[in-house]
C-alpha cells in the first residue's frame, strides 16, 4: 500500500489523535468519531460535542466498529483524508458506537 506509513511513501508529522471507529464502509478508509466537551460560560456547564475524521486504514490493520484507534497526521491523501491509522486498540462496546460518548 503506497499510502501506508510503514511500507509506503507517507511520513507522519503533526498531530497524533485518538478516536472511535464509526464506519468502515469505504475501501481502505475508515471514519473515526472524536468526542469532546465544550464549556458554556453562561450556564457554567459543559455540553457534549463530536467531530468525524476520515482516516486512511492500511490493509495490515483490521479495525472493527467501536475500536479505539490512534491516528497520525500526514500529507493530504485525498479530498478529505489527512490522517493515517497507527495503532488499533480492541474495545468492547455493546450497541451502536455512534451513541456512546467516551473521552480518551
Amino acid at each position: 500500500d503506497k499510502k501506508c506509513p510503514f511500507t509506503g511513501n507517507v511520513s507522519i508529522r503533526g498531530k497524533i489523535l485518538k478516536g472511535m471507529v464509526v464506519s468502515r464502509k469505504m475501501k481502505r478508509t475508515i471514519v473515526i468519531r472524536r468526542n469532546y466537551l465544550h464549556y458554556i460560560k453562561k450556564f457554567n456547564r459543559f455540553e457534549k460535542r463530536h467531530s468525524n475524521v476520515s482516516v486512511h486504514c492500511s490493509p495490515c490493520f483490521e479495525p472493527r466498529e467501536g475500536d479505539i484507534v490512534t491516528v497520525g497526521e500526514c500529507r493530504p491523501l485525498s479530498k478529505t483524508v489527512r490522517f493515517n491509522v497507527l495503532k488499533v486498540d480492541k474495545n468492547q462496546i455493546f450497541g451502536n458506537p455512534r451513541k456512546v460518548f467516551m473521552l480518551f
